[in-house]
């Protein structure tokens, strides 16, 4: 018997790992967004206009890509998957460039792979939710009501009420329907947080810092393990060449950059916003080429639009997995011959 199927306290190892381990990467994710809401690039609308362009781009573009080729067969489910962007890989390969790239860039890459995730988020809650169980999705909601009211009206700052009241709100929420990480989302907005840079001892904080080890190091690892394991069987470039691994593959690698860019010269030259100091278009281009590599989220997606279907699923991972690489190497060389920061750069 496959070792993630073990049946565990009622639900699967592998559904454990999708449904509760998944939901303090998620956590993370929610804690990191606030960060950056409160104190970081999103807190200036004007600084944040820019990469909410880019992201809202680098979603709909591969959407529409996946949707022209996939509209009115099973294959439409897919439509989220190459809309995600993993934003740990992405800041990998952000990390081998070093200085060879503007500060304004990996700060732009950030914002705009925070602002992606949080759309990947919402997609998955209004999108990939099964049958709706009203009084388990309003206990949970009455349950991060309770929390809020821990913080905003008696802030109360120790951890353990919002860690308790979190896995009671997940638990609803896994029964009410919705997708169980939802909940590691709202309870990160339900902790406390304070927008001081030197205030280390605010709950968000120290939870955020205890947590980024533990996902990078034990999370991601077992969810890689639990979730791409595929069946490569003699069929599987056919597998690639369907039209659902190609909407995939197309929207990361052709899609990301090409929504990203277009949307953003919209923006610039209508005067929305304008390019952060430092930066010129081949440095926007090269952000949303970095955004096709969807991995992890991606393949989230992937199990839930195609759930039960292992043989959709599979050629669907390995053209993630693909495209990601693809995407991933295209960036690094288009950044790292092509967009070596300038001095001279500067906004139009």
């Amino acid at each position: 018997m496959n070792l993630w199927q073990t049946n565990l306290g009622g639900l699967s190892l592998e559904h454990w790992v999708n449904d509760a381990l998944m939901a303090i990467f998620f956590l993370l994710i929610g804690l990191e967004l606030e960060r950056e809401l409160y104190s970081g690039e999103l807190s200036n609308f004007q600084n944040a206009l820019l990469p909410i362009v880019a992201a809202v781009g680098g979603m709909v573009a591969p959407a529409l890509i996946h949707f022209s080729l996939n509209w009115g067969t099973p294959m439409q489910a897919g439509i989220g998957i190459p809309m995600a962007t993993d934003i740990a890989f992405a800041l990998g390969v952000l990390a081998m460039l070093g200085n060879r790239i503007s500060p304004s860039l990996k700060v732009f890459v950030v914002a705009f792979a925070v602002i992606d995730d949080l759309g990947a988020i919402i997609i998955i809650a209004a999108f990939y939710t099964a049958e709706l169980s009203v009084w388990f999705l309003a206990g949970a909601v009455a349950v991060w009501i309770l929390l809020l009211v821990f913080n905003r009206f008696f802030r109360i700052m120790s951890l353990a009420p919002y860690v308790v009241g979190g896995g009671l709100m997940w638990f609803f929420m896994l029964q009410s329907g919705v997708h169980g990480t939802m909940a590691g989302v709202l309870l990160a907005f339900a902790v406390p947080f304070s927008a001081q840079d030197e205030d280390e001892d605010s709950p968000s904080h120290r939870l955020e810092h205890l947590l980024h080890k533990p996902v990078a190091f034990v999370i991601l690892p077992i969810f890689a393990l639990a979730n791409t394991g595929m069946f490569v069987g003699t069929d599987w470039i056919q597998g690639l060449t369907s039209l659902n691994s190609i909407g995939i593959a197309a929207g990361l690698i052709v899609g990301k950059p090409l929504g990203v860019m277009c949307l953003c010269v919209v923006a610039v030259t209508s005067g929305l916003c304008r390019l952060p100091l430092g930066l010129q278009w081949r440095h926007i281009v090269g952000a949303g080429m970095l955004g096709g590599i969807g991995f992890t989220m991606s393949i989230f997606i992937t199990n839930l639009a195609f759930a039960g279907n292992a043989e959709i699923i599979s050629a669907s991972k390995i053209a993630i997995l693909l495209a990601s690489l693809t995407a991933g190497a295209i960036g690094f060389l288009w950044l790292n011959f092509l967009s070596k920061p300038d001095v001279t750069d500067t906004p139009p």
